[in-house]
């Protein structure tokens, strides 16, 4: 017989049901849900996991004096409920359909305390039935020690081995799994705490993704990212992102305690594989991470065949300790901002990432955070190169002092030393330690394979950009990047598509846009180039318009309006950092000989990374035979390179 439940307020995904008040709240707002939904709502959450027979809800709901039309009436119930929750019979998150015979609810159900925690559940009785399709809930009181969170998720973890041991999967050899960390729900009700939130996904990520490199990769951020508030069911999600498994949560925090409801779903039928709740003290969260990401690394283990690892020989490791929480907080508050890839995201990660500094200077995520954004300003021309660089590289190696494992500092260690040292040798040296720390960082597999094409290493360089684009597969970034070598290798028709399908889901991606109008100049599409220049202007940017129009225009031979376009360049107030790419590029479409190979000799003096691309970009191919053109390649470090495919 079933026990009497403790609590009538129950939760459910982002859904709590307060079966007494009649109340659905979702994300702690009241949803309005009345009338016979709810009550079949109350019936499938009394007993998750069972199926509720039509006849049953018929009995109850419509008694046999009720003359109404009840197969119309259940129907129409039903989905009404379902249409609150966003569920659907074809990717039941909450209710199932059994055909014919009635419904069921799948989602792990949690009851709740008076004071709002949560009361754990533990796995069923071995005299309850072993054909549940989800976990009963657990009929507990609450733990009076908070300690026994950890010892039940430790249950838990080791109930799923024996069922996965009882139950193996097929699986291909060297099979990879991919795995997909949705954005964490901000249950605060504070949109200010966005930034924990998604810092939270994001250290997340960085822990799964280094916990069992062989076998499991993680979408990167910039991808998930997209589904951020999203209500697109999980099947098409997978799809989208390529990946088997999800792994969704939420998060409360208030001054000094945090709760972090994580759950693991396998796409292709929408089952949770696990699902548990820490509820721990703010000082405990690098530690629960941690947890997090080992439980779901051996599930993978697990769910592939192979006999779980314990979770030490998993790998991967928690963040570096914080001296204090407030630290770990400033740096959480860097990478929201940093991640938003604007001049004033910039400056604020970086007076933050400063601010964690100060407050540990012992923590090293936070130098290796200062360090990517000194370096992407300086890339990004929004300041000086010969005092952002520098600091960059100080912020690098300092990091990698209190923790080499970082390849967040080694990547951007390799960026600063290609792109202001010119030092070739050392940059490929860091791309590959952090490749090697962390196979699943697709950032330092963009930045690699644009290091692979600068040097002609094209087949290289773009089986490097795969790798990032399989990681990040909704990155336009990245994408552009790919588009950009395909342009340095001559393959123009691939550039052309490539750039297209950027501009297809970014169509104010200015990178693709220049790409696509490079590729049509050296195929001779001046009128293609020309048109799409009018038709985009203002995904071009009104500064720079004038360079593209000086390309398309000086290399169609139309003298006159090349010059035209050349004077507004000269004449642009352009800031120090900007005044070198825009001229360089002008000076060698309208022919200027002279005038770019003494711009190309005043960037290597100044450090600029300009002249990076100077050894594939097609541009340059009239100035190859001038001794001049090669002292330049020769300080760029770039003379006694030998490239795969040479520049035709």
């Amino acid at each position: 017989m079933q026990q009497e439940r403790k609590s009538q307020t129950l939760r459910f995904g982002v859904f709590e049901a307060n079966i007494l008040a009649r109340e659905l709240r979702k994300h702690g707002t009241h949803v309005r849900l009345r009338g016979q939904p709810f009550c079949i709502l109350a019936m499938l959450l009394e007993r998750p996991g069972e199926v509720v027979t039509r006849d049953e809800m018929q009995k109850k709901l419509w008694p046999a004096d009720t003359f109404v039309d009840f197969e119309h009436s259940l129907n129409s119930a039903i989905k009404k409920l379902r249409a609150v929750l966003g569920d659907s019979p074809d990717n039941s998150r909450y209710i199932e359909t059994i055909p014919r015979v009635g419904y069921r609810f799948v989602a792990p159900v949690q009851e709740l305390s008076p004071t709002g925690l949560s009361i754990p559940e533990v796995p069923a009785s071995s005299t309850e039935s072993q054909t549940q399709a989800a976990p009963r809930v657990s009929r507990r009181r609450w733990p009076r020690v908070v300690a026994g969170v950890l010892a039940l998720t430790v249950l838990a973890v080791v109930a799923t081995f024996a069922w996965r041991r009882a139950y193996p999967q097929p699986r291909v050899a060297g099979e990879k799994v991919f795995l997909a960390v949705l954005p964490f729900s901000n249950l605060t009700g504070d949109p200010g705490q966005e930034y924990f939130s998604d810092g939270l996904t994001e250290e997340m990520i960085a822990q799964l993704g280094q916990a069992d490199p062989d076998r499991m990769s993680v979408i990167a951020r910039t991808s998930v990212m997209h589904y951020k508030g999203s209500s697109k069911p999980l099947s098409q999600i997978g799809g989208e992102l390529g990946v088997r498994y999800v792994l969704e949560g939420s998060v409360r925090k208030d001054s000094s305690r945090v709760r972090i409801t994580a759950q693991l779903v396998r796409v292709r039928d929408q089952m949770r594989v696990w699902s548990h709740e820490y509820d721990r003290e703010l000082a405990d969260l690098l530690t629960v991470q941690h947890e997090v990401a080992q439980e779901v690394a051996s599930e993978m283990q697990a769910t592939l065949g192979e006999r779980p690892k314990p979770l030490a020989a998993l790998g991967g490791k928690p963040a570096a300790s914080a001296g204090s929480y407030a630290a770990y907080d400033l740096y959480l508050q860097g990478r929201y901002f940093w991640n938003k890839r604007t001049q004033e995201g910039f400056q604020r990660a970086a007076d933050y990432f400063q601010q964690a500094i100060a407050r540990d200077p012992n923590y090293a995520p936070a130098y290796a955070g200062l360090a990517d954004t000194l370096g992407l300003m300086s890339t990004y021309y929004l300041g000086p190169q010969n005092e952002l660089m520098p600091t960059g590289r100080a912020a690098a190696l300092k990091a990698l002092q209190l923790d080499d494992t970082l390849a967040e500092a080694h990547t951007s260690l390799a960026l600063i030393a290609e792109n202001y040292e010119y030092d070739w040798q050392t940059a490929e040296k860091e791309f590959q330690r952090a490749i090697q720390l962390d196979p699943g960082y697709a950032t330092a597999h963009q930045w690699y394979a644009e290091y692979l094409s600068w040097l002609g290493r094209f087949e290289e360089a773009l089986a490097e950009s795969e790798k990032a684009r399989r990681l990040d597969p909704l990155s336009m970034i990245i994408a552009a990047d790919h588009a950009t070598i395909l342009y340095y290798a001559r393959q123009y028709d691939r550039a052309l598509a490539q750039s297209r399908a950027v501009l297809h889901m970014d169509p104010k991606a200015p990178r693709a846009a220049s790409v696509l109008i490079y590729s049509y100049v050296r195929q001779q599409k001046f009128a293609e180039a020309q048109e799409f220049i009018e038709q985009h202007d203002a995904t071009l940017g009104s500064r720079w318009l004038p360079v593209l129009e000086a390309i398309v225009y000086g290399n169609w031979g139309r003298a006159s309006e090349a010059q035209k376009a050349l004077t507004r360049v000269e004449q642009s107030a352009w800031k120090h950092e900007e005044r070198i790419p825009a001229l360089l590029q002008a000076y060698s479409a309208t022919g200027q000989r002279d005038k770019t190979i003494a711009l190309l000799q005043e960037a290597v003096v100044d450090h600029s990374n300009a002249v990076t691309a100077i050894k594939v970009d097609p541009m340059y191919d009239p100035l190859r035979s001038d001794p001049r053109f090669q002292d330049v390649l020769r300080r760029a470090g770039l003379a006694d390179i030998a490239a795969t495919t040479k520049p035709q």
